[in-house]
């Protein structure tokens, strides 16, 4: 079982990954848990690429390459491994971030992203995908909170390449609304979590997990 978390930056995906993990453990169910990029030695490496600021002038297709390359060795070095033992896996975004960022935020064709993310998937597609959505206005809120670190590359991006990323995340939602479930992002922690609780569990019910 693989379940994927996405939204823009500061939506609050990564703590719901961590209470999930923790709901599943707690029910005795092996879980992995990774992030994208990143998840082996060689994505770790491509991650402080993407995301160092000193690569400013980084080229749009340079970076949606960097991405899939990564992208491309977790699936093999360890997502399929341990789905095929069982596991139910966890990741902190997958391929729809870069249809949300390097698609409709960066302008690449969608038709090239489209190939390039099936051909790194290698036929893995997520089996539930939550969008945790916030606004862009949110999103800058929660950001001028986070001043005690400095912002990576990637969040050094203006406000109107948030909202076409945003935008394209509903986009996305709405062309996948079998895979794909929106929550709000303004609720609390605990709210948003017993959400996404509720939609596992009807999920376990119908014996889809």
């Amino acid at each position: 079982m693989l379940i994927t978390f996405e939204g823009i930056d500061f939506c609050g995906k990564s703590t719901q990954v961590k209470l999930l993990e923790r709901y599943l453990i707690d029910k005795h169910i092996n879980v992995y848990v990774f992030r994208e990029p990143g998840g082996t030695k060689i994505g770790e490496l491509i991650r402080g690429i993407l995301f160092d600021r000193e690569n400013l002038g980084m080229r749009n297709q340079t970076e949606f390459f960097l991405f899939s390359a990564s992208r491309a060795q977790l699936i093999r070095e360890k997502v399929k491994p341990y789905l095929k033992q069982g596991y139910y896996v966890l990741s902190d975004r997958l391929h729809d971030s870069s249809t949300a960022y390097q698609g409709y935020g960066r302008g690449l064709d969608l038709n090239a992203i489209n190939t390039v993310n099936n051909l790194a998937l290698g036929n893995i597609i997520p089996d539930l995908t939550f969008i945790i959505n916030i606004t862009v206005e949110e999103m800058n809120k929660r950001k001028s909170q986070k001043l005690h670190r400095e912002l990576d590359r990637i969040e050094l991006n203006d406000n109107d390449f948030y909202q076409r990323v945003r935008d394209g995340y509903l986009q996305i939602a709405d062309k996948y609304q079998d895979r794909i479930k929106i929550i709000d992002g303004t609720k609390s922690i605990d709210m948003i979590h017993r959400e996404i609780m509720k939609i596992i569990e009807e999920y376990r019910s119908s014996d889809f997990l």
